[in-house]
Formats: C-alpha cells, sequence, structure tokens
C-alpha cells in the first residue's frame, strides 16, 4: 500500500510540474507609425506567422486610410489627397463632387456627431487648425494671427454647411475645410476590430496613440491598459477592458506648443478659435454598440473633443449627451474629476491619488 501511495505521490508531483511549466500562449506584438502616432497591435493565442499576416492586413488598412484622408499632404505624385480633393471643392465653391461611400458615411456620422454636441465637435475648423500650425508633423511656436482667427471664426464653417445627397457632396460655405483628426483614429480602430473579426481572430488589443480596442482577453485575464499622466510619461491609473470596449483619451500633452510660457494643444474651441486651456485630459470608456449605431472606436475618439473643449461646469453634461458614463476629466490645475461608475474600474499607480466624482 505504501508503495503505491508513494507511486500515487510521484505521478501527483509529476503532473504538477507538467502543469506549472506548460508553454505560454503565444503574444505577437507589433508597433508602427501611422495617423502620426505609435500604433500597437498585439494578438494573442496565434503562431507568430499568423499573427504576423493579420496584423500586415491592419497597416495595410490604416495606411490606406492614412493617405486618402490626410488634411495636408500630398501623395507621391504631388496630388492632394481624396479628403484634399474635396477641400479643394468646398474652397472654390464649385458644383457637388462624387466621394465613396465610406467618406459619405463619414460625413453623414461626423455632422451628426458635431449636432449632438452643439458644434464643439467641428471637423469643419481645418483652416483654424492650421492657423494654429497644427497641420504640420513637427509642432513649433506660430505668430498668432489675431485678425485672420477672427475672420475663420466668423466665417463659422459648421458640418451642417456640407450637403449630402448619397455620394455627391458639396458646401454651402467656402470656409469649410474638412480635418478629421479628431475622428479617423476611432474609425481605425473599429475597422480593425470588425478585419481581426474577418480573420477569426478570439484576442487582440489595438492602440492608435492612446484610443484602444479590445478584442476577447489576454489569457485567462482581461487586456489590460494605462491611463497617460498628462504632466508625466508614466500612467496615471490601469483598467482592465473587456470585449468590445474602447477606451479614448484627449490630452494637451502630445500636439502643443509653447509661447511666452502658454501652452497651446490642437484642441480648438471652434466658438474662440482659441486651443483650450482650461483642461489637460479627458478619458472616455465606451461599451460595445449595437450594429446600427455609432461604434465604440469612432466614440471613444470623438466624445473626447466636446467634453475637453465644453466648460468645466458643463463637461459632465455633454457626457451625457453622448450617453457617456465612463468619464475622467483633469483640469489645468491638475484636478481629477471622475464618474463613479469608472472609479469602481480604476486602479491608481500612486496610492495617495486624490480625486472627485460627478454628481
Amino acid at each position: 500500500m505504501r508503495k503505491v501511495i508513494l507511486y500515487a505521490a510521484v505521478i501527483a508531483v509529476i503532473g504538477f510540474g507538467i502543469l506549472q511549466f506548460k508553454p505560454k500562449a503565444p503574444l505577437y506584438h507589433s508597433q508602427s507609425y501611422v495617423f502620426g502616432t505609435l500604433v500597437d497591435i498585439s494578438i494573442y493565442g496565434e503562431t507568430d506567422e499568423r499573427a504576423r499576416a493579420v496584423t500586415n492586413l491592419i497597416l495595410q488598412d490604416f495606411q490606406h486610410l492614412h493617405h486618402r484622408f490626410h488634411a495636408w499632404k500630398t501623395d507621391t505624385s504631388g496630388h492632394a489627397s481624396e479628403l484634399g480633393q474635396l477641400n479643394e471643392a468646398f474652397a472654390k465653391g464649385t458644383s457637388p463632387i462624387e466621394v465613396q461611400a465610406d467618406l459619405a458615411n463619414i460625413i453623414r456620422d461626423a455632422t451628426a456627431l458635431s449636432v449632438k454636441s452643439n458644434g464643439l465637435f467641428n471637423p469643419a475648423i481645418g483652416h483654424l487648425v492650421s492657423a494654429w500650425g497644427f497641420q504640420r508633423d513637427e509642432f513649433s511656436a506660430v505668430q498668432i494671427n489675431q485678425e485672420a482667427i477672427n475672420n475663420l471664426v466668423q466665417a463659422a464653417p459648421r458640418m451642417t454647411d456640407i450637403v449630402l445627397n448619397k455620394s455627391n457632396v458639396y458646401s454651402k460655405n467656402s470656409s469649410v475645410k474638412l480635418d478629421l483628426g479628431g475622428y479617423a483614429k476611432g474609425y481605425a480602430l473599429d475597422l480593425a476590430l470588425q478585419r481581426l473579426r474577418q480573420e477569426k481572430i478570439k484576442h487582440a488589443l489595438v492602440n492608435i496613440g492612446g484610443n484602444i480596442i479590445a478584442l476577447g482577453q489576454h489569457g485567462q485575464k482581461p487586456w489590460r491598459v494605462g491611463i497617460q499622466h498628462p504632466r508625466a510619461p508614466t500612467a496615471i491609473a490601469t483598467l482592465d477592458l473587456a470585449d468590445g470596449w474602447a477606451i479614448g483619451t484627449s490630452g494637451d500633452y502630445q500636439r502643443y506648443f509653447f509661447k511666452e510660457k502658454q501652452r497651446y494643444c490642437h484642441i480648438i474651441d471652434p466658438r474662440t478659435g482659441y486651443p483650450v486651456q482650461h483642461t489637460q485630459s479627458v478619458t472616455v470608456l465606451i461599451p460595445p454598440q449595437s450594429a446600427h449605431q455609432i461604434q465604440a472606436g469612432v466614440l471613444s475618439d470623438v466624445a473626447t473633443k466636446p467634453i475637453f473643449i465644453a466648460s468645466p461646469e458643463n463637461k459632465n453634461q455633454m457626457a451625457k449627451k453622448f450617453g457617456i458614463e465612463y468619464l475622467m476629466v483633469i483640469d489645468e490645475k491638475s484636478n481629477i474629476l471622475i464618474s463613479k461608475k469608472l472609479a469602481k474600474n480604476l486602479h491608481w499607480q500612486q496610492p495617495d491619488v486624490q480625486f472627485s466624482t460627478f454628481e
């Protein structure tokens, strides 16, 4: 009997050892530079060869979008992008031009979102973005032209100035210049999720410059992501991102310049023509959306902009317009205001973090 027990114990030890040293499922990770920002793609549970092939498909999709919807760069032959050609037509006040179906849908959805935001999300202010020097790859201080800024504000370009008849488009206002910088990253996230599902990938995480969407999970745990500290090169907090959820942050810490000790960021208030200075960052967490709604990726990118621009007392009301229940705002003095639902999901990186909650 002792021999049997001893033998069984040996088998148990061997079995435990096998479980302990079982090879981990593979995690493939890739970094690239698209949309003027860093793109991270992680795929779990696939061979490197398979993960690399799918990652390349996603990056090809991203590059295609980047070249088509670039607001100011020309292609290798010197021709304007598809979006650039549309903006040229708006400026000339010519007759309607035809655009591809996906761009027509983007204009339609962006207009609806702009109306919902009371015009604070406004991709039609490309001329203002350019006047502040943010249609460049590198950002340095510009000469602030008060008269030019006032004229652009008075011209009042709005998304509702764009007339869309199926795939034919024209603008009633020649000052409209589309810049999809506040929309394209989220749109790309939704396309990436669609591509991953088409390719039968079960688990992946896509990060485009801080806008992130999750598919499945990382092994036995959800994907864990960090929220950038707006004044430090580290995360202020982390959270678990469930399947189909997206998170987006808009901040004043990536695209900005200093002039006379004042920070000017790329998020411009269409009402004043000036960059917003009362907010450091806004983060939203978005659950999966139904098939016929605007998807989580786009919402994670778009919703942060009007919340960022809205006055401090109106930020929560603006979030509610977009159905946002998970929200964090860091103001110009580094005060943190957070929704109760998001507060329950955060893992602060410092134990002494002080914050208030929205009512």
